[in-house]
C-alpha cells in the first residue's frame, strides 16, 4: 500500500482499520513530524523496516555503517535542528551498540527517540539469538524506557516517548518492541500525541518570590558573574538571556555546551570556563560577589575542586531540573523552572546598570592571557603549524556562520576556545562523557538537522579512527560536511596530561594513520593533505567551495600542550597559562 492511499484512508474513515504494529510505528512518526531515521536493520526489527517501505518517500532513512554511529548521527540532528533525532537498531548487539551515545546524549540532554527491535515475546529470558535485556541495560542512560510485546501498545507508547524526549530537560528515550508485536495486526483508532503524564512534571512551577530574591540580588551586586550552559539552548531563551544581560550590564561567560547561545563577540560575552576555559572566567569566578548560573550543572571540569570555588559568592542558580540544584554547588536563590520563562520575571525586576570596570577586569585578563597563550597559539613563530591557527583562518573563511562539529581531545578544547560564532545551535561536541568517535557521525546528523549551513567535522587523529567508517554513509548519501583532520600523530590530551604529570612517560599514545586522503578517495570522497602554512588559506577555501563532501589533514604540531589549564585536583583560581 503506498503512503498516499495510507493517508487517504487514515482522512476518510474515524472507525478503526487493522493494520500491523510496524504500520503503527510509522504513523506514530509521520504524526510526530519526524522526517529523517539513522538506523540499520536487522532480524528482529525486520518488520518494522518492511512498514517504512511504504513511507519512504515521507520518512528519510539514512542507512549508517554502525549503530554508534547512527545514534551519534541522532545526536547532531537534534543539537542543530531542535527537534527529537529519531534512530532504529536491531536486537542484542544492534541494541547495545547504542548504550555508549545513549550515555552520551542523557548526560547532554540531547532527545533522542531510539526504536530497537527484539526477539519474539515467548523467547523473551530464553537466551535466544541476538537476544539481550535492552531494558535493564540501558535505564541507567535512557531519561525513560520501555518494552512493548503487544502492538496495541504502540502508538501510546511511543507517544509518551516523543514527550518524555523533549520536554522539561530533554534526554534520551529508548523503545524496545518484540517482532512478534511489529508483525501483529490491531485495531488502529489513529494516534494521540501526548502532553501529560501523571506523576511526570517535566517543569517545575517557578516561584515568583526566588525570581524576586534573585532580581533583589542582582541589583545590589557589584560584581556580577553570569555563567551559562545549554540550558539556554534547549530552553530557546537566546533572545531572553540577551536582554538579561544587558540590561543588568553583567559579564557571561560559558561552558563548551553553552557556546553560541551567545553570540561569541558580543560585548559581554567574556570567554569559556573550566579546564581549558579562558583566564579571566575562571580566575575572576573567585571574585565575583554574585553567581549567577543559567542551565548549567556546575560539572567538575567547571567548578574544579568544590571545596575551591566561589566561596566568596552569593550563588543563584536557573534550572528546569530540580535535581540539579545544590547537587554540586549550594545555591543561595534556587529558581526552578524554564529559563525562557524564568529570565524575563527577573529581567522585568532589574535596574538599568553599568558594569563596565568589573567587566573591563576580564579584558585585563585577557590581554595577559594573549600575551602569554593565545598570541602564540594564532600566530606561531615557528613553522609548525598550531590547531589554533587553523581554527582561526576557518573563522575568518566562514564568517562565525558555520557549524563546527568537534570530537574529543585538544583539538576540541582548541576548536571551542577559538571558534567564533554569530548564530546559536552551532557547536556540537560530546561534552559530559567527552566520547571519542563523535563528531564524524555528529557532522552527518547536524547537516540533516541544518541543511542550509556549512557544516565542519574538526576531529583529532585518534578519535577519526573509532568511526572512520561512517564515510560510506557520507559517500552512499552525497552528505555535504566538511571533515578537516588535526593530526599531531599523538592521542593528544593523553600525551599532554602524561607530559606534565607522569614526567613524559608517553605510555601507548604514539597512534599511526592511514593515508587519509587515500582512504577518503575509497569511498569517492575528495581530499587533501598539508603541512605547510603556506598552503592552509588555499587548502581551507577548497575545502569549503568544494561541491559535495570533502576531508583536509592537516598536520600540526606533536607536542604542542592546550593552555590555560587547570590541573585536576586545584581550583579554578589555580590555572595555568604555561
Amino acid at each position: 500500500m503506498q503512503t498516499e492511499m495510507i493517508n487517504e484512508e487514515i482522512e476518510a474513515t474515524s472507525a478503526p482499520i487493522e493494520i500491523t504494529g510496524g504500520d503503527a510505528v510509522m504513523r506514530a512518526l509521520v504524526a510526530e513530524g519526524v522526517d529523517t531515521i539513522f538506523g540499520y536493520p536487522g532480524g528482529a526489527i525486520m518488520p518494522i523496516y518492511d512498514a517504512l517501505y511504504d513511507y519512504r518517500d515521507q520518512l528519510e532513512h539514512i542507512l549508517v555503517r554502525h549503530e554508534q554511529g547512527g545514534i551519534h548521527a541522532g545526536q547532531g540532528y537534534a543539537r542543530t535542528s531542535g527537534r527529537t533525532g529519531v534512530v532504529f537498531a536491531t536486537s542484542g548487539p544492534g541494541a547495545t551498540n547504542l548504550v555508549t551515545g545513549l550515555a552520551d546524549a542523557m548526560i547532554d540532554s540531547t532527545p533522542l527517540v531510539c526504536i530497537t527491535g527484539q526477539v519474539f515475546a515467548h523467547l523473551l529470558g530464553t537466551d535466544a539469538f541476538q537476544e539481550t535485556d535492552v531494558i535493564n541495560i540501558t535505564t541507567p542512560v535512557t531519561k525513560w524506557n520501555y518494552q512493548v510485546t503487544d502492538a496495541n501498545e504502540i502508538p501510546e507508547a511511543l507517544a509518551k516517548a516523543f514527550y518524555i524526549a523533549n520536554s522539561g530537560r530533554p534526554g534520551p528515550v529508548l523503545i524496545d518492541i518484540t517482532k512478534n508485536a511489529q508483525l501483529q495486526k490491531f485495531s488502529y483508532a489513529g494516534y494521540k500525541p501526548c502532553n501529560h503524564i501523571r506523576s511526570y512534571r517535566p517543569k517545575p512551577v517557578v516561584r515568583k518570590e526566588f525570581t524576586a530574591a534573585a532580581a533583589e540580588m542582582i541589583n545590589k551586586a557589584e560584581r556580577p558573574l553570569v555563567i551559562f550552559g545549554q540550558g539556554v539552548i534547549l530552553g530557546r531563551a537566546e533572545n531572553e538571556f540577551k536582554a538579561f544581560i544587558e540590561k543588568s550590564g553583567m559579564p557571561a561567560a560559558w561552558t563548551i555546551l553553552g557556546l553560541s547561545a551567545l553570540s561569541t563577540d558580543h560585548p559581554l560575552n567574556v570567554g569559556m570556563l573550566g579546564m581549558h576555559g579562558n583566564y579571566g572566567p575562571n580566575v575572576l569566578t573567585n571574585e565575583c560577589d554574585v553567581l549567577i548560573a543559567v542551565g548549567m550543572r556546575f560539572d567538575d571540569r567547571v567548578t574544579g575542586r568544590l571545596d575551591r570555588y566561589a566561596k566568596q559568592a552569593k550563588v543563584i542558580h536557573l534550572d528546569i531540573d530540580p535535581s540539579e540544584i545544590d547537587k554540586n554547588v549550594k545555591a543561595d536563590v534556587p529558581v526552578w523552572g524554564d529559563c525562557k520563562e524564568t529570565l524575563p520575571m527577573i529581567t522585568a525586576l532589574l535596574e538599568k546598570k553599568d558594569h563596565s570596570s568589573w567587566v573591563n577586569k576580564f579584558s585585563e585578563c585577557m590581554e595577559k592571557e594573549k600575551e602569554a597563550v593565545i598570541n602564540n597559539e594564532l600566530h606561531p613563530s615557528t613553522d609548525i603549524l598550531t590547531m589554533g591557527e587553523v581554527i582561526e583562518q576557518l573563522n575568518l573563511l566562514t564568517n562565525g556562520d558555520a557549524v563546527i562539529v568537534t570530537d574529543v581531545g585538544q583539538h576540541q578544547m582548541v576548536a571551542c576556545r577559538y571558534a567564533k560564532f554569530n548564530q546559536s545551535k552551532s557547536n556540537v561536541t560530546s561534552g559530559g562523557l567527552g566520547t571519542m568517535g563523535f563528531a564524524l557521525p555528529a557532522a552527518i546528523g547536524a547537516k540533516y538537522g541544518a541543511k542550509d549551513r556549512t557544516v565542519v567535522a574538526v576531529i583529532g587523529d585518534g578519535g577519526v579512527q573509532m568511526t572512520i567508517q561512517e564515510l560510506g554513509t557520507i559517500m552512499q548519501n552525497n552528505i555535504n560536511v566538511k571533515i578537516l583532520i588535526l593530526n599531531n600523530r599523538f592521542l593528544g590530551m593523553v600525551r599532554q596530561w602524561q607530559d606534565l604529570f607522569h614526567e613524559k612517560r608517553y605510555s601507548f599514545v604514539d597512534i599511526a594513520s592511514p593515508d587519509y586522503v587515500t582512504v577518503a578517495k575509497g569511498y569517492n570522497i575528495e581530499g587533501n593533505s598539508i603541512e605547510e602554512r603556506k598552503d592552509l588559506v588555499g587548502a581551507l577555501e577548497t575545502m569549503l567551495k568544494h561541491d559535495g563532501p570533502y576531508l583536509l589533514e592537516v598536520f600540526v604540531g606533536k607536542e604542542n600542550n592546550v593552555f590555560p589549564m587547570v590541573p585536576q585536583g586545584c581550583g579554578v583560581g589555580e590555572i595555568r597559562l604555561k
